[in-house]
């Protein structure tokens, strides 16, 4: 069996950017070195300052170098028959794919990860990077962060790989197609996936400092999480290469593992989680007797309200329910605060759809009637009640609690327990705040899914 192990520079830290600068591929047939080709290259793009202060490699030294498609052929030739060797080998390989797949060619080989071969075989060490680890086992780099120098310090690991593996059980078992080690990020632990649940929850990602950097909801996390160290996108191979340790939360059903998502999102701001990390500030619609005697309607922060009647999460939100209002119960925008009329009658009266309660035409009584039954309309929205969905195990049901119709918290109870009041139901929830991106999952699953029950409280 031969080995190709291979190096490669770029011209980019973000994926996307990956041209590469420069490669070096040994050819090994598990005794030793049978060819060499080194070259730079030229990337067809600016090489940024930070990426020459790293290499040395600076645009003059690859303006005449070959382009990759002048040399794809010897690549493609040279590691043809043999296994795809690097440390961390997902990121070379990767760039080396991308640049294929921009002629038109695929480019395929069994590969092995000299970082997670190294794990198996010399267990215990701090860090596993080329650095630090050439220089625990003694192998002295030459010419650090450029192709020909990295590789060759590969090639003496390798060789250390393959005296204390003499009879390639573990190369053997990471080339295993069936088994999904291969694809694995070299700093994450096999054990931690081999077990994961094949149930449903929340996952997490966090780096080698213990920090949280993704966190996602799965109907099966095993799959889900593994789904992620398989893709080939940009994103999330720089996450799979951050990528330290695996930790996970069951929820039971997907509702659960939609709220408990959102929120540890908020909670612990992930890196590389885009959606919901802005937390807006809600809007209360509340109420107040003017001079006058007419009770109107207005809006503001939430912090700020006594006795809100109704929670919104943007001011478009509760401009849209007012005009909703204004339509249905014939009430007066300007005591809305939708129209800004400082005195005299609304436009709204003109167009004679007010019936003059801003301008003394209507009576004050009559029309302070009409309010109270908008804000009624509204209160039938707001009920307490409890939905009932599946549990983490069998004898379990899953609760989410909704007080006044605002989010308050999740919980697990066995199935023959009783809920007949809201104090019980707050000792077993885990306290949660409400926000937009909560209101949009309630709203969505209730719309979209029948596998719940509501039960009012």
């Amino acid at each position: 069996m031969n080995y190709a192990i291979i190096d490669i520079e770029t011209s980019g830290f973000r994926h996307i950017e990956n041209k590469i600068t420069e490669i070096s591929i040994f050819l090994h047939d598990g005794h030793s070195i049978i060819d060499e080709f080194t070259t730079l290259i030229n990337p067809e793009n600016i090489i940024p300052t930070a990426i020459t202060s790293l290499t040395g490699i600076t645009n003059e030294m690859v303006s005449d170098a070959p382009r990759f498609s002048e040399i794809a052929d010897i690549i493609e030739s040279k590691t043809r028959d043999a296994v795809f060797v690097a440390h961390s080998v997902n990121f070379d390989y990767g760039v080396i794919s991308k640049e294929f797949k921009e002629l038109g060619a695929k480019f395929q080989r069994p590969k092995l990860c000299t970082v997670r071969l190294s794990r198996k075989v010399f267990p215990g060490y701090s860090s596993y990077s080329l650095g630090n680890l050439c220089s625990s086992l003694g192998i002295e780099i030459q010419n650090r962060h450029r192709a020909r120098g990295d590789a060759r310090a590969t090639v003496e690991l390798f060789e250390k790989i393959l005296h204390h593996d003499p009879e390639k059980k573990v190369i053997q078992y990471f080339l295993n197609k069936r088994h999904f080690q291969g694809t694995l990020p070299p700093l994450v632990d096999t054990s931690e996936i081999e077990n994961l649940p094949t149930t449903s929850g929340v996952y997490y990602f966090k780096n080698k400092e213990g920090k949280i950097i993704y966190v996602g909801k799965a109907k099966d996390i095993k799959a889900r999480v593994l789904s992620h160290f398989r893709d080939k996108s940009s994103k999330e191979q720089r996450m799979s290469l951050q990528t330290a340790k695996v930790e996970y939360t069951l929820t039971g059903g997907e509702l659960i593992a939609l709220l408990v998502e959102s929120a540890e999102i908020k909670k612990h701001y992930p890196l590389f989680n885009r959606a919901q990390k802005r937390v807006s500030e809600s809007v209360a619609l509340t109420t107040y007797i003017d001079k006058r005697g007419v009770l109107r309607l207005c809006f503001g922060k939430l912090k700020l309200a006594n006795e809100p009647i109704a929670k919104f999460y943007s001011e478009r939100q509760v401009r849209l329910c007012l005009d909703k209002l204004i339509e249905e119960f014939e009430l007066c925008p300007k005591f809305c605060e939708i129209e800004k009329v400082k005195t005299g009658a609304c436009f709204s009266h003109q167009l004679k759809k007010c019936k003059g309660v801003c301008c003394g035409k209507e009576d004050v009584a009559d029309y302070n009637k009409r309010v109270q039954k908008a804000i009624e309309s509204l209160s039938l929205s707001s009920e307490t009640f409890i939905i009932q969905t599946e549990g983490r195990e069998e004898n379990e049901r899953g609760i989410v609690l909704l007080e006044k119709g605002i989010y308050k918290g999740y919980g697990f109870v066995q199935k023959n327990q009783k809920l007949n009041s809201l104090k019980k139901v707050k000792s077993i929830i885990t306290s949660q705040k409400e926000n937009s991106d909560i209101y949009k999952v309630l709203r969505f699953y209730m719309n979209h899914f029948e596998d719940y029950q509501i039960i009012p409280l």
